[in-house]
């Protein structure tokens, strides 16, 4: 399955995400024998412990909730955060990606689903964010683009609505805050039941699991 997943991301020029988590060390090897370098994890002490035993060209991203005294755990290697929905929480990053000499990749994480149960942030919540970081600049994070999920259900016209309304956000942000910014690129969106309308919409990043690992 890895294969056809993969070839199919890489049609549209989509980076694969494989999201491993729970998922034991000889499994994930699996993909990444298969050539896989970048894995997505939930859990900051989970994502920790596979880093520590796995290759080390592997590139880890954060897709889970976020808390913030969590972060200083991931800040010296995670790849890209692809949770943040607050200022706060880009605050501590900040301070720890400069302990750490490094500028890490965040996403703002949206809300675009129905159910109550989704973090994230909404179009008005995000402007006032930008408008707060034109004020106090962080130096050490860097604002790649935006993520969201989509609702868990079978209709499909529904989650390409959700789809949609992601990618509104991102061209609205764009052209606001990032019309000059080539970094700004990334629209985190589609897992396994979705991907394929995730792409269709516009998608740029898809995190796929159980498609990948059963």
């Amino acid at each position: 399955m890895y294969s056809k997943i993969a070839e199919y991301t890489n049609k549209y020029q989509v980076t694969l995400v494989a999201v491993s988590k729970t998922q034991p060390l000889p499994t994930i090897m699996v993909l990444y024998d298969q050539g896989q370098r970048i894995f997505g994890e939930n859990r900051v002490q989970e994502m920790s412990e596979k880093y520590e035993a796995m290759p080390k060209d592997i590139q880890w991203h954060l897709i889970g909730h976020l808390q913030k005294n969590k972060v200083k755990y991931i800040a010296s290697y995670v790849s890209m955060i692809h949770s943040v929905d607050s200022f706060e929480l880009l605050e501590v990053i900040d301070q720890q990606a400069q302990k750490n000499n490094r500028i890490i990749p965040v996403l703002l994480q949206f809300h675009i689903a129905r159910e109550e149960t989704k973090f994230g942030l909404n179009i008005k919540e995000a402007q006032s964010l930008m408008e707060t970081i034109k004020h106090q600049p962080l130096n050490h994070i860097k604002i790649c683009g935006v993520m969201g999920m989509a609702s868990f259900t079978d209709d499909k016209e529904k989650v390409r609505k959700e789809f949609k309304t992601l990618k509104s956000y991102f061209d609205l942000l764009k052209s606001e805050y990032f019309a000059d910014d080539t970094e700004f690129k990334e629209i985190s969106m589609g897992m396994s039941s979705d991907y394929e309308i995730a792409i269709a919409e516009g998608s740029t990043m898809v995190r796929v699991g159980s498609a990948l690992f059963g």
